[in-house]
């Protein structure tokens, strides 16, 4: 009985199938290869590496529990949508989630089976006769999207078992300090660092880069608090002069601009005419105007556009909240529905917005990129690393680049509050303010209104299914 429990639990956390790809990032997996007889030519190996790129578009990596979970919970963001509509939701609003609820094993699961996928090709593509080069950097690509993953894992949850190989054994069961769990993501960043291109073809733009690498890891040692490294890498990045601020704000987030000059790493989503669930990605769907092109879940807060209002920022206001009413650059009335939960005037992620122009396959967004970290992430950190050292005049250069964009004064002397404010404001509903708010000391404060509970809801809890199966050996958070 206890074997048959620990099995069904590893089920659960991972796939032990293989998805195959039509040409590199365009397409999704189609179909599933048996283990037997995969893993053999360099085909099996591109093919590998493409099925975790195409996971990190699915519905548990981007549409609800990510919403749910790296948004809801801040003051940027609400359930929205129709009033009873997903009132499950509500519950990540005001920190009355428990851990039996299933958004917190989606993200979970969701999680461990892209690190599956990943452990199964650094496992397996050492072993295959092909071409080295290609071969090196396939395991780090690899590497860079399993750190990518682990950090998901380590900000939500703290302590997470971290199983690196194939086939995977007990250890799925047991958690790994966290300390350890950034310790193997750093490692991996730093060997995707030395072995990634810091640019590729358009036959194969979309893909892990070295600058992909060192902006994540960047942004690691910020939460590692190890602010000279974090400025160090995000230093070498700006003066790399490969990536650039886009001049419109707008134009960040729409399709033109995709893997542009401004992005470092992306998730990739194609809608594919004549085939509709090729590259699909509910991302948009979820968040886009309700009645129109989404469902209107995940919508800005009065907060946030007080926030906006307070700084003068109109530029960025106007491409974060789409009002119902509102017009945008691309000529598009937002229509909307009258009401949606929890606000009198109907709003929407303006983010997510996804121009029906664009759209071959409609009425969502189903083909529009995920941001995943963009250029003016890395000046921010590079500008919160500096203040943090006690280098006021050296963080107001790249603060400033990113206010003058939006057509902000410059800052002479900032703040660790002026830098955190931006943060706020340029980062608003692309799925960092919680653990931001976490990783600053500011959640207690900020979200008591909400019925945050220090020293519990830092952290999200442990599936308590998961916890049942494993017979105790996986321990879940204090406070649940």
């Amino acid at each position: 009985m206890k074997a048959n429990k620990w099995i069904y639990a590893l089920m659960l956390l991972v796939v032990f199938s293989f998805s195959s790809c039509k040409d590199y990032l365009e397409f999704p997996p189609e179909g599933s290869i048996p283990a037997e007889g995969f893993f053999e030519t360099e085909e099996h190996a591109v093919q590998s590496v493409n099925s975790i790129y195409a996971h990190l578009r699915g519905w548990e990596m981007v549409a609800f529990a990510y919403i749910i979970m790296q948004e809801v919970p801040s003051d940027n963001s609400m359930k929205g949508s129709a009033v009873g509509d997903a009132s499950f939701i509500n519950d990540y609003e005001n920190f009355a989630y428990t851990p039996s609820q299933f958004v917190v094993k989606d993200y979970w699961a969701g999680r461990y089976r892209g690190i599956n996928l990943c452990n199964q090709s650094i496992s397996n593509i050492p072993e295959i006769t092909m071409n080295e080069s290609l071969k090196t950097r396939l395991i780090a690509e690899a590497k860079f999207l399993r750190a990518l993953i682990y950090f998901d894992l380590v900000r939500a949850y703290g302590d997470v078992p971290t199983p690196t190989k194939v086939p995977v054994g007990p250890e799925i069961n047991f958690r790994t300090p966290k300390d350890q769990v950034y310790a193997l993501i750093e490692a991996d960043l730093l060997d995707a660092i030395s072995i990634l291109p810091d640019s590729y073809d358009n036959a194969d733009k979309g893909r892990a880069t070295s600058g992909a690498a060192k902006g994540i890891l960047s942004k690691v040692y910020l939460y590692l608090e190890r602010y000279a490294d974090a400025e160090r890498l995000a230093g070498e990045i700006v003066s790399s002069n490969k990536y650039s601020l886009i001049p419109d704000f707008y134009d960040v987030f729409r399709v033109p601009t995709e893997n542009g000059p401004e992005s470092l790493f992306e998730i990739q989503a194609q809608q594919v005419e004549g085939d509709d669930g090729v590259s699909f990605c509910q991302h948009a769907e979820v968040q886009s105007v309700r009645g129109q092109w989404g469902w209107g879940f995940n919508i800005p807060t009065d907060d946030l556009a007080a926030a906006f209002d307070a700084a003068g920022d109109t530029q960025r206001k106007a491409a974060t909240i789409l009002y119902k009413g509102d017009i945008t650059q691309d000529g598009d009335f937002i229509i909307g529905v009258d009401a949606l939960e929890g606000v009198s005037r109907p709003r929407y992620n303006g983010k997510a917005y996804y121009p029906p122009s664009y759209q071959v396959v409609g009425p969502y967004g189903s083909g529009q990129n995920i941001r995943v970290l963009r250029y003016a992430e890395v000046l921010l950190i590079q500008a919160e690393a500096m203040i943090r050292q006690g280098n006021t005049g050296g963080a107001a250069g790249p603060l400033n680049q990113v206010r003058s964009r939006v057509g902000l004064p410059e800052i002479a002397s900032p703040s660790l509050d002026d830098v955190l404010r931006e943060r706020r404001l340029e980062l608003a509903m692309e799925g960092d303010r919680f653990f931001d708010l976490v990783r600053t000391g500011q959640a207690a404060t900020v979200l008591a209104g909400k019925g945050f509970t220090p020293n519990k809801n830092e952290l999200f809890p442990v599936p308590q299914e998961l916890i049942d199966l494993s017979e105790g050996n996986l321990t879940q958070n204090p406070g649940y």
